[in-house]
């Protein structure tokens, strides 16, 4: 390859890679498998071995991905937490043992190693103070993490206090078990169509929650692997060290294998590859490590990585297997999800007998049919993934599949929207969507049913009290009190609310219907509008995209909806117990906003959002979402962001919430 095209090809690769490194370490949502990830930096990698003139300190190769989040303080680690130089073959690591000895000959110093699993999870420090947790953080970019400190306190195996008065900071890697990231799965089912990609995300991604409450319902667990730094104590090499943190009381990596020399380390490479499967937490590699510290600060690092260590990549299981047939599964939000059904095979420990098509684009990209042989294998080590069908081995007796038009379950039309990928049910009184349907229904945007939580809606709906929307609205007294431990008085509060409930405004039904791309504002047109929930049930396409803030696809959206059998079932139920069908008569206090556009950004102390918007439309002003030349006011409260800053650029004139106060008096 010229240097010309090298260039060309080294600066596609950097952006590639910059952008899965932003899915997987500041999203937790990788696009790719981690296999496909290593090759384009191994590509990178060795193009700037070939032609070390394109190498600058900020490609991939240089630095650690992963940024801060917002929301999240910084912690600045007092010892970078680097990466892993990754090697793919056998021949790279004895290539690093010459490296090692040559060198370790002219510092005069003796070698061996250890070999431990690499844990396929997310890198985090933990720091004690006289042997008690003060402060947990993410890796970060090795030299910047995340302090979450409260969320690694929810970590069962995180000890508390260590059994000896220490200052000690260590290092380790955040995990989900195999069986509990499969069972968790499970649980959660198909949210918009996808599973959690894998256990490494899933770990990441319950690490980094804002809300330490949802990080306590995940099952993590921890590995610590490395001494990070310590007072008062020394030693001789890293296998001490990783037995003292065992005395101590951390949960230590339990692969962790000490080898005089080359030959045995290849060795528990091939040892560790072989037991992966039966290990109950996944791996996506074998660490190398030098185990002389002495020699280790001899051999230093580069800006990204130990030079005293190594991580050999095991290549993914491969099998072949037959691909029988395509089932659709409805998820709660009413994604239609293609499943392949398989020719039961083992692998990488389990029997794989199923697994996600994800969606239609995906059948189409792979050029999948029903009868085809296909190879699959593990991602991530858990989840099992159709990679492509072997062509070659086609009769000419397979099938192409095709998405149905309707709802497996409910029979309602399934759309797939314009720059969607995913497939939805329409029904709203599909029995795989009603959870989700009904806690948005009762939501405070929707009716505002005050106590009725998904808590509380998921139990009713496991006791089969509530089938439907509508059945909310005969639930008794005692069915909810039956729900908590001396329930009376929250049954007789729910019941209450859910009495009330049936004077909302009219648009508050219309935003609680979950009509898609309808939201409170454009509601709040719409009940002006037509006053009667009749009426827009018989209004045209033509006559709903004439209305403001309503385009052609929301109209086709909404005229849909009302034109289906469930939605007007639904509606018939909700007349029967006395839901309000019309517009409140609410006239304009006066017209002292007539012609005036108000932009609220921020968040309002004596406020929220919808109140304020309430306020200024009771005045006869109209509130829109985007600042513009023609924006009167924009309300600005604390923290507010872009908006406030082309306000300023467009010389609009903004207020404060005192200045607004002042206004409506």
């Amino acid at each position: 390859m010229e240097l010309a095209q090298a260039k060309k090809r080294v600066k596609e690769l950097r952006k590639l890679i910059e952008y899965h490194n932003k899915k997987y370490y500041d999203e937790d949502s990788p696009e790719i498998s981690d296999f496909e990830y290593d090759m384009l930096n191994n590509e990178l990698k060795n193009l700037e071995k070939q032609f070390p003139e394109l190498i600058t300190k900020n490609s991939n190769t240089q630095k650690v991905g992963g940024n801060v989040k917002k929301g999240f303080h910084e912690v600045i680690h007092e010892v970078p937490l680097l990466s892993l130089q990754d090697v793919f073959s056998l021949d790279e690591v004895y290539e690093f043992d010459k490296r090692i000895q040559k060198q370790a000959k002219e510092f005069g110093k003796e070698t061996m190693y250890v070999v431990e699993t690499k844990i396929d999870g997310l890198s985090a420090s933990l720091k004690y103070v006289d042997g008690k947790f003060v402060q947990g953080a993410t890796r970060g970019n090795g030299q910047v993490g995340e302090d979450v400190t409260q969320n690694l306190l929810t970590v069962k195996t995180i000890p508390k206090e260590l059994k000896e008065p220490i200052n000690i900071t260590v290092r380790g890697e955040v995990f989900i078990g195999k069986k509990e990231f499969e069972k968790m799965n499970e649980e959660i089912g198909y949210e918009d169509g996808n599973l959690f990609a894998n256990a490494r995300n899933a770990a990441a991604g319950s690490l980094r929650q804002l809300d330490s409450n949802i990080t306590a319902k995940r099952p993590l667990d921890i590995y610590i692997f490395n001494v990070q730094k310590i007072d008062n104590k020394e030693f001789n090499s890293h296998y001490e060290e990783l037995e003292y943190l065992d005395k101590l009381g951390f949960n230590v990596n339990p692969v962790r294998i000490p080898c005089k020399n080359i030959e045995e380390v290849i060795n528990a490479i091939n040892k560790i590859g072989q037991d992966r499967e039966k290990l109950s937490f996944g791996i996506d590699g074998a660490v190398v490590k030098v185990d002389n510290l002495s020699l280790r600060e001899d051999l230093g690092s580069t800006s990204k990585t130990p030079k005293w260590a190594v991580a050999y990549k095991y290549p993914p299981e491969r099998k072949e297997t037959i691909l029988k047939d395509i089932v659709c599964q409805v998820g709660r939000t009413g994604a239609i999800t293609p499943m392949a059904i398989l020719e039961p095979v083992k692998l990488a420990g389990s029997t794989i007998s199923k697994t996600t098509l994800h969606n239609e684009d995906f059948i189409k990209d792979k050029d999948l049919k029903i009868g085809d042989t296909v190879i699959i294998q593990k991602a991530g080590d858990v989840i099992p993934e159709v990679v492509e069908a072997v062509k070659e081995k086609r009769t000419n007796k397979e099938k192409d599949f095709t998405m149905p038009k309707t709802c497996p379950v409910c029979g309602a039309k399934a759309v797939r929207e314009e720059g969607e990928a995913v497939l939805r049910c329409t029904g709203i009184e599909c029995p795989a969507k009603l959870l989700r349907n009904i806690v948005h229904f009762v939501s405070k945007e929707g009716m505002d049913i005050d106590g009725l939580g998904e808590n509380i809606v998921e139990q009713l709906v496991e006791k089969k009290l509530i089938e439907n929307i509508a059945d909310i609205y005969t639930l008794k007294l005692e069915d909810i009190a039956s729900l908590k431990k001396n329930g009376q008085k929250f049954a007789k509060n729910l019941i209450d609310s859910i009495e009330n409930s049936k004077k909302q405004d009219l648009y508050k039904l219309i935003t609680a219907l979950g009509i898609r791309h309808v939201g409170t504002k454009s509601a709040k047109t719409i009940a002006k509008y037509y006053k009667t929930i009749d009426n827009l049930m018989n209004a045209s396409i033509e006559e709903l995209s004439q209305i403001e803030d309503v385009g052609q696809i929301t109209a086709k959206s909404i005229y849909e909806f009302f034109k289906q059998d469930q939605t007007i079932d639904l509606i018939k139920k909700l007349k029967s117990v006395g839901v309000n069908m019309q517009e409140q008569d609410i006239r304009n206090i006066d017209d002292r906003f007539k012609n005036m556009t108000f932009v609220l950004t921020g968040s309002l102390e004596n406020y929220t959002r919808d109140e304020a918007a309430n306020i200024i439309e009771n005045y006869s002003g109209k509130v829109s979402s985007s600042v513009s030349k023609k924006t009167t006011y924009v309300l600005a409260g604390e923290e507010a962001g872009s908006k406030l800053t082309k306000a300023q650029e467009l010389g609009v004139t903004i207020i404060n919430e005192e200045e607004f106060k002042e206004m409506i008096k």
